[in-house]
Parts: structure tokens; C-alpha cells; sequence
């Protein structure tokens, strides 16, 4: 039974369908169909049911998956026992955050490759929390406070950010000093996040308010800039909006706690070496950084 015919299945499998799974393998379509179809074959049972929709798992496929699987994990965990320290080889796929990723660790994902050059690195950019299991990722690099979750999180390095606003804001809304004049303002989010702000040694948490929302921090640091409320942005997106002018610092007395970059995986029993190694560097360039 073919290993490739088995990866090939389990990304069909996760992914829902032929097509997404031929996109996570970077084959042909009709590659993906004639694995699928040679491994059923072998088997003698039939393991998806096609649809217009994708494809579904059948009875067999359900209990198939995860025995195939644990079979690909241990093939790549005993790959990786005999290959000369230091080698890399296979797929990594990585989700990253856009507005900071894209500059602050994309040349970390470069630089992974140039070391690696027997490594395949797939990097999806998007400020939307991914599902890694059903993405199909390896891991993810996270930035900000972490929530519960059944996901393993690896600590790489601190971020560092500020509470900022326009000068045209400041001047015709005035400068929060406390907590509950903070809440009082227009706030620029993401979402419906919580901001976690020091006053001495505690940690304050406040749950501001505002219309203006956006997915992407490079968005919300313009919105500031713009002058339509108050952000608060990791210090690589505002460093240069800082310097310039078009941005001012606010609630200095109060300012956030360090926030995290983590790497984030699906829980196993083994992290795979090319995770290990790219969470060894991400912890040696933030270091750099900080310091």
C-alpha cells in the first residue's frame, strides 16, 4: 500500500473533497482521483462517496482515516529519526496573522527554506483564526493574549504594543487618563475583544466600544490615523505612524501587558522535527528583536 495514497486519502478526507485536497498536496486533481481509486481498489471497499458538494466518508472511510492517519504520522516521525541531523524534508504548512506576518515573520518562513531546501513550505496569510485540523496545517504563529483551547502553544518571543490615537482625535475627544474614561471613547477591534491594560502590578481588563471594525491591524492602524478613535496595535505596525506624527501614544499610565507570538499545533504525542525546528528560530529571531 502506497504511503502517498494513504496522505492523499486522509486530505481528502479533512478537506471535504477532491479539489481542496489536490490544492493542499499542490497536485492535479486527477492525480488525487487515481490515488483514491488505486488505495480503494486495494482495499476492496469504498471509501468516499462522491457528491456534487465533495466527497463524504463512508462507514469504512470514517474507521480507515484514523488508522491511516497514525500510519502517515509514524512513517514521518520514522523519517525523520534517520535523516542526517539538521535535514529536513515533506510539507510544512503554516498559517500566519497578515498585518504582522507578513513582514515581521515572513522572512523567518524565507529563511527556514533557504536552510531547508529539501522542505516544501506552504504559507497561508490571513488574519482569521484557521482551523488547523480541518485546514489541513501543520501549525500556526498566533499573536496576543491566548484563549483556552485543546490546541499545544508554544511561547517564541514577546510583542510589545501601544494604545494610539490621531492628534485631531485627541485634541477634539481629549486623552483617556483612567480605565473608565478608556471605555468611554471610540474604539477601534477586531471583533468583540477584551483590551487588558497595568495599573502597577495588576492587570485591568475593560471591554471597549466602538462602530468602526476591522479584520486586519494595518486597517485599524489607518482607522487611527484617520482619527475615528482609539487602537491598540503591536508597536511594528505604529512605530513608523509614531515617528511621523499621524499617530500619538494615549494611556501611558495604564499601558497593555506584553502580549505573546506563539506557535500553535493540534495536539499529538510527537511535534513533528519541522515544527521543533521552526519554533527554534522563530524563538532566536524574536529575541534578536527584543533585545
Amino acid at each position: 500500500m502506497d504511503i502517498e495514497e494513504l496522505r492523499t486519502f486522509v486530505e481528502v478526507a479533512d478537506a471535504g473533497g477532491v479539489s481542496p485536497a489536490a490544492l493542499r498536496l499542490g497536485v492535479s486533481k486527477s492525480i488525487v482521483s487515481r490515488r483514491l481509486l488505486r488505495l480503494e481498489s486495494e482495499l476492496g471497499v469504498q471509501l468516499l462517496a462522491r457528491t456534487t458538494r465533495g466527497a463524504a466518508l463512508t462507514e469504512a472511510g470514517v474507521t480507515f482515516r484514523d488508522y491511516a492517519a497514525r500510519v502517515c504520522t509514524e512513517i514521518d516521525v520514522a523519517k525523520e529519526t534517520i535523516l542526517p541531523a539538521g535535514e529536513l524534508r515533506g510539507r510544512l504548512r503554516v498559517a500566519v496573522p497578515l498585518s504582522f506576518g507578513s513582514n515581521y515573520f515572513a522572512p523567518m518562513m524565507a529563511e527556514m527554506a533557504r536552510r531547508h531546501p529539501q522542505l516544501q513550505i506552504h504559507t497561508c496569510y490571513s488574519d482569521q483564526f484557521v482551523d488547523l485540523i480541518a485546514g489541513g496545517y501543520d501549525c500556526a504563529i498566533r499573536i496576543g493574549y491566548l484563549q483556552d483551547s485543546n490546541l499545544i502553544a508554544k511561547r517564541v518571543g514577546p510583542i510589545y504594543g501601544k494604545f494610539v490615537a490621531s492628534p485631531g482625535y485627541v485634541k477634539e475627544h481629549g486623552s483617556p487618563e483612567t480605565p473608565e474614561e478608556l471605555v468611554a471613547h471610540q474604539a477601534l477591534m477586531q471583533g468583540t475583544e477584551t483590551w487588558q491594560l497595568m495599573d502597577g502590578d495588576k492587570i485591568i481588563t475593560v471591554r471597549p466600544q466602538g462602530r468602526f471594525k476591522a479584520d486586519n491591524g494595518t486597517a485599524l492602524a489607518a482607522a487611527a490615523a484617520a482619527g475615528l478613535g482609539i487602537a491598540y496595535l503591536p508597536d511594528f505596525l505604529t512605530n513608523e505612524l509614531l515617528a511621523s506624527g499621524a499617530l500619538v501614544s494615549v494611556m501611558t499610565r495604564h499601558p497593555p501587558p506584553p502580549a505573546g507570538a506563539y506557535v500553535i499545533r493540534p495536539p499529538g504525542q510527537h511535534p513533528a522535527r519541522k515544527i521543533r525546528v521552526l519554533t527554534e528560530l522563530l524563538i532566536e529571531h524574536c529575541n534578536q528583536v527584543s533585545g
